[in-house]
């Protein structure tokens, strides 16, 4: 049996009031006694009444304006994933009404972030979606939001005094201790390991301290650890700063890579000949033609595309039909192998 969808003109004629009085209460607008709100109530409770907020967008025709602060998807490939799941989002909530802007800053320069969420904000839009790649300078945004009532959501990134923002991602501390788990399981208890941090963000620190706080837990001694970060600019010899520091740490038998970089430690890794287990991030195509043949031994797929794909649909759901954002969307820690790497190519 299909049941009934109540409308405000049964709603009105079971509370014995009018129509008018019951479109009132349902938005919260003009005076109504508080004899008609609670038999209105009463009436909806019985009913369990569920306004068509689909309907009620569509009648509205109000235009929602959402910008987007991302990486350059150019200079970080990471991020190609991510465009594709904000550009899929937009398109399903365009008949609704949803305008998207997308702002691309340099995902190594805080001045370019700065300048970039300046500009969005500068355009008054109803909410804002973004990465907060920069500590300090992604605070004073989102401070700056708040004061011009601009909704925020961030994706990928997590700042923990940011931790009561609407966040879509990952527990970086626990995506460490499950790297850690992973390189415990194939070394020995006596081995040396590196983390390395390659264009490091404040995010990579994060699951530094979940790595660390693995084998303190599991070992009171072994497994020496240590931490490497190097940037991978126009004049740095990315080969040769991780040969030297390698052959500094010549018991190193394990390397964890905390981005989506995994592929240029082992490009600079090739003339090292001993085997040593890798385990990064990402499945970008560089990385995964490593899976495939033995080099990267571990990938921990961060699920881009799902992260910025559900962040701007949680603002746009809000902004159309009042749905309420999570304070905190985790999504789950997948390990990908070269067995299994097909089933999570996007």
């Amino acid at each position: 049996m299909i049941e009934k969808k109540h409308t405000i003109k049964d709603i009105a004629k079971l509370a014995g009031v009018s129509k008018g009085t019951v479109d009132r209460v349902l938005h919260n607008r003009g005076r109504v006694s508080k004899k008609a709100k609670e038999r209105i109530s009463q009436v909806m409770t019985e009913i369990d009444y569920q306004p068509n907020l689909i309907a009620r967008s569509l009648k509205n025709n109000k235009v929602y304006r959402i910008c987007v602060l991302i990486p350059d998807e150019t200079i970080d490939h990471f991020w190609i994933p991510a465009l594709k799941g904000i550009n899929a989002a937009a398109q399903e909530f365009r008949p609704f009404g949803l305008v998207l802007e997308k702002f691309h800053f340099h995902p190594n320069k805080k001045k370019s972030f700065l300048n970039k969420a300046e500009m969005a904000i500068a355009a008054k839009p109803d909410a804002i979606l973004m990465t907060p790649m920069f500590h300090k300078e992604s605070l004073k945004v989102f401070q700056e939001c708040k004061r011009q009532n601009i909704r925020v959501a961030s994706f990928n990134n997590h700042i923990d005094t940011l931790s009561l923002e609407n966040f879509i991602g990952q527990d970086l501390n626990q995506s460490g201790r499950v790297a850690a788990s992973l390189i415990d399981k194939v070394t020995d208890k006596n081995s040396s390991i590196a983390i390395m941090h390659i264009d490091e963000e404040a995010h990579m620190r994060q699951k530094e301290i979940g790595f660390k706080d693995y084998f303190k837990e599991k070992y009171k001694d072994g497994h020496r650890i240590a931490t490497y970060s190097i940037k991978n600019g126009n004049n740095v010899d990315l080969e040769s700063e991780i040969s030297v520091f390698m052959a500094s740490h010549d018991s190193i038998s394990a390397v964890f890579i905390t981005n989506s970089k995994a592929y240029l430690v082992v490009e600079a890794l090739k003339k090292e000949n001993k085997e040593i287990t890798i385990v990064g991030y990402d499945l970008l195509k560089e990385n995964l033609k490593f899976l495939k043949v033995g080099h990267i031994d571990f990938l921990i797929h961060q699920k881009p595309y799902r992260q910025a794909h559900q962040g701007l649909s949680y603002l746009a759901e809000n902004l159309l039909f009042d749905k309420k954002i999570p304070s905190q969307k985790l999504l789950p820690i997948d390990i990908i192998t070269s067995e299994n790497a097909k089933y999570h190519i996007d």
